[in-house]
Order: C-alpha cells, then sequence, then structure tokens
C-alpha cells in the first residue's frame, strides 16, 4: 500500500478526490450559514455607503476559508504517512500563526468595526511572524532591505484583497486563479515532482492545503457569484490575503524557473503578473484618492470594478473580464517559467508593457466620473 503513494495515478485520485470533497463541503457549510446566520458582517446600516451592493447579506465565507484550511492540515496527517511530521517545518508554523491572527482579525472586524490602526499592528505582526519563520523576500544581501519588502509585501496584499473585495465575486475568482497558479508553479518544478513531494514532507503538505483553499473558494463562488447571497467579509478578505501573501513569496518572489535558475527581474515579473489585478485596483485607488487629497484607507465606490460599471458593463461582465485578464497572466506567467530557456531585457521590456498596458487601461477606465 504504501508504494502506492509514489504512483503518480494514485496521486492525482487522492489530490482530484479531495478538491471535489472540499468543495462540497465547502459549499455545504456556506449553505448552512446562510439558513441560520444573517447579521455576522453586516455592523450597521450604515455599510450600504461603501459596499457596492445596497442590499444587507452575511459576511460568512471566510469562515469557512478557514475551516477548509485547517480541514486541508488534517487530511494531510491522514492520508499520508508521513503526515505528522510537519509539526517541525518552521514555515508551516509560521504561516499557521498568521493564518490564525488574521483570520481572527477579520472577525473582530467584522463583528466590531475594529480600528485601522489596529488592522495594521496584526498586519505588521503578520510580516514580523513571516520574517521569523524564514518566510521572506530574499533578493538583495541586506536582511534589514528583505525584511522591510516583506512587512510591505504582506501589509500591501491583505489590504489589497480586503480593497478588491468590493464586487460580487472579483475577490474570490481572481484569488481562485492566483492559487491556481501556485499549484501550476510547484508541479512544473523538476525538483517538485509528484514523488519528490512525497520524500519532502513539507511541500507536499502546501499542495494539499492550497487545493484545499482552492476548493473553499470554488464552493464560496457558488453563493458569492452576482447576484450574491453571501459575502467573504473581513474575516475572508484577510485570512485570503495572507495566504496569497505567503503564496507570493514562497512561488513568485524567492521562486526558480524550471531550471532551478534565480533571476531578479523574472522574480519580480511572475510576481507582478500573477498579482496585477488587486495591485493595479489598490494602486490605482490610491493615486486617484491622493489626487484628491483624500485618504486612501476610507471605502468608496471609486474601484477599477466600479468605473467599469460605470462605462457600461454589469458586475457579472467585471468578473469574468478580471478572472480572464489573471487567467491570461497566468499562462504568461507559465509559459516564461517553463520555456523560456535565456532571459534578457527584451523580453523584460515585453512582460513589462503587458503589465504596463493591462495598468493603463484599468487606470484611464478610472478617469470617467463617477455617476450621481
Amino acid at each position: 500500500m504504501g508504494d502506492l503513494f509514489y504512483n503518480t495515478d494514485f496521486l492525482f485520485l487522492i489530490y482530484f478526490s479531495f478538491f471535489i470533497c472540499t468543495v462540497i463541503f465547502s459549499a455545504l457549510i456556506n449553505g448552512i450559514f446562510l439558513k441560520f446566520a444573517r447579521t455576522l458582517g453586516i455592523r450597521n446600516n450604515n455599510d450600504t455607503v461603501v459596499r457596492w451592493d445596497p442590499n444587507l447579506k452575511p459576511a460568512l465565507g471566510g469562515i469557512t476559508f478557514f475551516i477548509c484550511f485547517l480541514f486541508s492540515i488534517a487530511c494531510y496527517s491522514i492520508i499520508f504517512p508521513q503526515g505528522g511530521t510537519y509539526i517541525r517545518d518552521i514555515q508551516f508554523i509560521g504561516l499557521l500563526l498568521t493564518a490564525v491572527l488574521a483570520f481572527l482579525m477579520g472577525l473582530a472586524d467584522d463583528a466590531y468595526n475594529t480600528k485601522p490602526l489596529l488592522k495594521l499592528f496584526v498586519q505588521i505582526s503578520c510580516g514580523i511572524i513571516f520574517i521569523i519563520t524564514n518566510t521572506k523576500v530574499q533578493f538583495f544581501e541586506s536582511s534589514m532591505i528583505n525584511n522591510a519588502i516583506t512587512i510591505f509585501w504582506v501589509v500591501g496584499i491583505m489590504n489589497s484583497i480586503n480593497m478588491l473585495d468590493n464586487m460580487d465575486a472579483i475577490t474570490s475568482s481572481v484569488g481562485s486563479i492566483i492559487i491556481l497558479a501556485a499549484i501550476a508553479f510547484i508541479l512544473l518544478q523538476k525538483d517538485y515532482s509528484i514523488e519528490y513531494l512525497l520524500q519532502k514532507d513539507f511541500s507536499s503538505l502546501y499542495l494539499l492545503m492550497l487545493v484545499g483553499v482552492l476548493a473553499s473558494l470554488i464552493g464560496f463562488l457558488f453563493f458569492n457569484w452576482h447576484p450574491s447571497r453571501l459575502y467573504m467579509g473581513d474575516t475572508g478578505s484577510q485570512f485570503l490575503g495572507i495566504i496569497l501573501a505567503f503564496v507570493g513569496i514562497t512561488y513568485f518572489w524567492n521562486g526558480s524557473d524550471v531550471e532551478g535558475n534565480k533571476i531578479v527581474s523574472k522574480q519580480i515579473i511572475s510576481g507582478l503578473l500573477i498579482f496585477i489585478i488587486p495591485l493595479t485596483d489598490t494602486v490605482t485607488v490610491i493615486i486617484n484618492r491622493l489626487l484628491k487629497r483624500q485618504s486612501p484607507f476610507v471605502g468608496g465606490k471609486d474601484h477599477t470594478t466600479h468605473h467599469l460599471h460605470y462605462l457600461g458593463m454589469t458586475d457579472r461582465q467585471i468578473a469574468l473580464c478580471f478572472t480572464g485578464v489573471t487567467l491570461v497572466s497566468l499562462m504568461l506567467t507559465v509559459f516564461f517559467i517553463n520555456y523560456i530557456k535565456t532571459w534578457n531585457n527584451n523580453i523584460v521590456m515585453l512582460f513589462s508593457a503587458y503589465i504596463a498596458a493591462i495598468f493603463g487601461l484599468l487606470y484611464y477606465a478610472t478617469k470617467y466620473k463617477l455617476k450621481d
């Protein structure tokens, strides 16, 4: 029986079965929450001023994300023979601590509308925990610069995902594609073959965990697609934000190509490509609000999603558009990681032009006046 765990077909069956079961599990939990809880995440009637949808709906999706995350960890120790040894992985401990911290902070924010400074303190704390547990950007020789970039990245992504969660199915769709990109990255690496994953006690844990979180998002999308019946809330956006921050650092900023080469410009391009939608939306909002001398940290209906709606696109079309852009970016990343053997300035300029074009188009869309 043990030899079966080194059989690729058997492993595919395990992961596929786990994915399907977790999707169903996620949908069932969300259905139960929707039936029996109607108020969590609806802090007050003034929320309708900020939220795009004027209808009050429960924000419970994030709880399901966290349950599926813990479910994945538990299943790993049951399914795989070496499952109990992951507790010694310092990076996993850091991820678990930050996931719990982000989840609790988001839950408190949904229930009590916590102070922005408290949220920032928790986000910075998550970045510091990442650094202590050796999940940090490794671009420069200076540890201080690398640590500063790591904290900036963690805080930035947690807030970007929170800000992007302003219209039905946007964040859950984009987040799904980003996690799918990380799964593809793991499976494409020569040093991360299926057999290798099983011999390395900890890497396969991350693969199963990412499959579980992806499944939870797919199960949630059934209730979050327009017209939505359920939001993920800050509970979901903060938890998803820390997971995606970890994914960005581990598999893109610090990642290598299939030949095992680490090229800084290649790592930066891959990170920007995969996170192009949340980063573009956040940077656009910050620029526009600063130009108007407004606070970038206060909610509003001035995101790229909203402006695309003002231009005539429906909520579903916007969700499909953002999903499509992220999916194209995923395919481009897989292409250059897997097939471009010689990396030079011309290739950097080509992919940089794509990134600039997406940013430019979405930023240009925000230059139209808001409807009254």
